[in-house]
């Protein structure tokens, strides 16, 4: 082996989880800090569980209420505005305007 170009090798680096279980491995590195291990992981335990990592599930559960919350102003507006144009048929929205074009013709005439 070339001597200096390879990183030193530490054979009892220690391996720490967020969950509190240690072990030891061989690594180029002396501490090695992991979010999950196989004493936590749900595919070893069994149970599942959210991993909150920089608060992700937390930004998306607020992001998904946000979505909600505007899901429903989104279907209060259209249906206010389905009663509205409910309420008067094309029929009577062109009398309106017949109406409307009779008074500004009166009015130009005068």
């Amino acid at each position: 082996m070339k001597q200096g170009i390879h990183p030193k090798w530490h054979h009892d680096a220690v391996v720490s989880c967020a969950c509190g279980n240690t072990f030891t491995t061989g690594s180029i590195q002396k501490t090695i800090e992991v979010d999950i291990c196989s004493a936590c992981h749900p595919f070893f335990t069994g149970e599942m569980k959210f991993v909150d990592r920089q608060g992700r599930v937390d930004k998306f559960k607020k992001k998904m209420a946000a979505a909600q919350a505007a899901k429903k102003t989104t279907k209060k507006k259209s249906s206010k505005k389905q009663d509205d144009a409910d309420q008067k048929s094309y029929k009577q929205l062109l009398g309106e305007e017949k109406t409307k074009i009779k008074k500004s013709s009166k009015t130009q005439v005068n």
